[in-house]
C-alpha cells in the first residue's frame, strides 16, 4: 500500500498537469478566436502531449485543422475524440464534417445520425445530414452519366458536390478526366496539377496530366505520364489502357508516315486507317491522321475521296489550317472553285501571310473565269493547246455546227446549232489571237478590255478561215447527209 504521502503527490502533480494543459488550451482558444490558425494548432498541440486523454483538446486540435485545409489529419483528431468520449457531440459533427469534405457522404451520414441520437434537435447536425444525401446524389448521377458519355453533366455534378467536399481528389480526379474528354485541357491539366502538388504520387492525377496531353498529340510526354502512374498504381486499368493505345497509336502514325515518304501511299492509306480506328476519343491526332491521308487521296488522284478526309479533320479540329489548305487544293484540282474560296478565304482570315492571300486570289480568279464561257471546252481542246491545234479544232467544230448544215432540220435544232456555231467562232476570235488568250487565261474582263463579242460575225470569221466567197459550200447527197466542198 502506497504512503498517503506519495499519493498526494501524485495528485498533485495530475492536478497541475491538467492546469498546464487547460493553459495551453486557452491560449489555443484566444489564437483560434484571432483566425491565427497555427499558433492555436501548436497550443493545442502542447494540451494534448501534457493531458492526452482529454477528448475535447483533440475536438479544438481538428477544428483548427479544418480551418488550415488539413481534413485527413483533422479526421484523426475528430475519430479520437469520440473514442475518448463517445457522447461528445462537437467531437462526432467534426469527424462528419471531415468524412464530407473528404467526399466520403455515407461515412458522414453515419457521424451526423449518431449526433442526432445525441440531440435529436440539433439542427447544424440536421442540415449536414443533408448535405451528406445531396452529395450521394450527384455521386449516382455522375456515374450514370460518365456510361452515357455526357461529360459536361458529370463536371456540373462535380463542381455541385465539390462545394460540400472540397478536398475530396475523386470528386476533382473525375472532374478533370471529364474535362480533357470534352478538350478542355487547361482546367483539366490545372486541377490534375493542383493535387499533385499536394501528393505527387497520386496515380489519378498522374493519368489525367498523361490523358490531357495525350488528347493535344503530345504523345511522347504522355506516355512518360502513363508509366509514372502505373508504377504509382500497377492495376490502374485506364491508365493501362491509355499507354497501350497511345503507343500504338504512335507507331502507328510513324509507320504511316514513312510509307508516305516512300512512295507507298497504298500502304501509308492502310497504316493511317488502321490509326483512325484505334482510338476515336483522339481528336487532334484523328485530325491530322484523316489530312495525312486525305494528302494520299490525293496523290492517288483519288480527289473525292481526299476532300472528304480533310472535311472529317476540320470537323475535328476546325483550327487546322492545313486540312482546309489540302481541302482547298483539292477543291481547285477539281473545279469547285466556289468551295476553295470559301476554305480559303477561312485560311487567310485566321493566318494572313502573303502566300495565302495569293492562293486565295488565285482561286478568286479561277471561279471568276468558271462563270464565263469556257472557250477551251467549247472548241474541245487542252488548255495548254497549240495554235494549229486550236485551227484544227475550229475547223472540226465550225463544220459540224454551220448552219448550212442543218438546213433541214427542225427549227429548235436549226436554233441550237446557230447558237453553238456562235460560240466556236467567238471561241476561235479569242483563243486564236495571243494577246486576247493572254487576258482570257488571266481572267481579266474581255468586254471591259473593248472586245464586245456580241458584236462579231461568226460566218465573217468562218468565211476567212476557210478562204472567203465560193470557197467553200454544203452539197446535199441525200437526206440528212452533206459533203463538203472546197473551191
Amino acid at each position: 500500500m502506497e504512503a498517503p504521502c506519495a499519493i498526494k503527490e501524485e495528485v498533485s502533480a495530475r492536478m497541475a498537469w491538467q492546469r498546464e494543459a487547460e493553459s495551453f488550451k486557452e491560449q489555443g482558444n484566444a489564437y483560434y478566436a484571432k483566425k491565427d490558425y497555427n499558433e492555436a494548432y501548436n497550443y493545442y498541440t502542447k494540451a494534448i502531449d501534457t493531458c492526452p486523454n482529454n477528448a475535447s483538446y483533440y475536438g479544438n486540435r481538428a477544428a483548427t485543422l479544418m480551418m488550415l485545409g488539413r481534413f485527413r489529419e483533422a479526421l484523426g483528431d475528430a475519430q479520437q475524440s469520440v473514442r475518448l468520449d463517445d457522447s461528445f457531440v462537437r467531437g462526432h459533427l467534426r469527424e462528419g464534417k471531415c468524412h464530407l469534405s473528404l467526399g466520403n457522404a455515407m461515412a458522414a451520414s453515419r457521424c451526423f445520425q449518431r449526433v442526432l441520437e445525441l440531440d435529436h434537435k440539433n439542427t447544424q447536425a440536421q442540415q449536414e445530414l443533408k448535405n451528406a444525401s445531396t452529395v450521394l446524389e450527384y455521386e449516382k448521377i455522375a456515374e450514370v452519366d460518365f456510361e452515357k458519355r455526357d461529360f459536361r453533366k458529370v463536371v456540373f455534378c462535380m463542381d455541385r458536390a465539390l462545394e460540400f467536399a472540397p478536398a475530396c481528389h475523386r470528386f476533382k480526379i473525375l472532374k478533370a478526366e471529364c474535362l480533357a474528354l470534352l478538350g478542355r485541357y487547361p482546367e483539366a491539366q490545372s486541377v490534375a496539377s493542383d493535387i499533385l502538388r499536394m501528393d505527387s504520387t497520386n496515380a489519378d492525377a498522374l493519368y489525367v496530366r498523361g490523358l490531357c496531353l495525350y488528347y493535344e498529340d503530345c504523345i511522347e510526354k504522355a506516355v512518360q505520364f502513363f508509366v509514372q502512374a502505373l508504377r504509382m498504381a500497377p492495376d490502374h486499368e485506364k491508365a493501362c489502357l491509355a499507354c497501350r493505345n497511345a503507343k500504338a497509336l504512335k507507331a502507328k502514325k510513324e509507320d504511316g508516315n514513312k510509307a508516305f515518304k516512300e512512295g507507298n501511299y497504298k500502304l501509308a492509306y492502310e497504316l493511317y486507317t488502321e490509326a483512325l480506328g484505334i482510338d476515336p476519343n483522339n481528336i487532334k491526332t484523328n485530325a491530322k491522321l484523316y489530312c495525312n491521308r486525305g494528302t494520299v487521296n490525293s496523290k492517288l488522284r483519288k480527289l473525292e475521296e481526299a476532300i472528304d478526309d480533310c472535311t472529317n479533320a476540320v470537323k475535328l479540329d476546325d483550327t487546322y489550317i492545313k486540312a482546309y489548305l489540302r481541302r482547298a487544293q483539292c477543291y481547285m484540282d477539281t473545279e469547285q472553285y466556289e468551295d476553295a474560296v470559301r476554305d480559303y478565304e477561312k485560311v487567310y482570315q485566321t493566318e494572313k501571310t502573303k502566300e495565302h492571300k495569293q492562293l486565295l486570289k488565285n482561286a478568286q480568279v479561277e471561279l471568276k473565269k468558271s462563270k464565263r464561257k469556257d472557250y477551251y471546252k467549247i472548241l474541245g481542246v487542252d488548255k495548254n493547246a497549240s495554235e494549229d491545234e486550236i485551227k484544227k479544232a475550229y475547223r472540226k467544230r465550225a463544220l459540224m455546227h454551220h448552219p448550212d448544215r442543218h438546213s433541214g432540220a427542225s427549227a429548235e435544232v436549226q436554233k441550237e446549232e446557230e447558237k453553238k456555231f456562235k460560240e466556236v467562232g467567238e471561241a476561235f476570235t479569242i483563243l486564236s489571237d495571243p494577246k486576247k488568250k493572254a487576258r482570257y487565261d488571266s481572267g481579266q474582263d474581255l468586254e471591259e478590255d473593248g472586245l464586245n463579242m456580241g458584236d462579231f460575225d461568226a460566218n465573217n470569221i468562218f468565211k476567212a478561215f476557210f478562204g472567203g466567197p465560193g470557197g467553200f459550200s454544203f452539197e446535199a447527197s441525200g437526206p440528212g447527209n452533206f459533203f463538203f466542198q472546197f473551191g
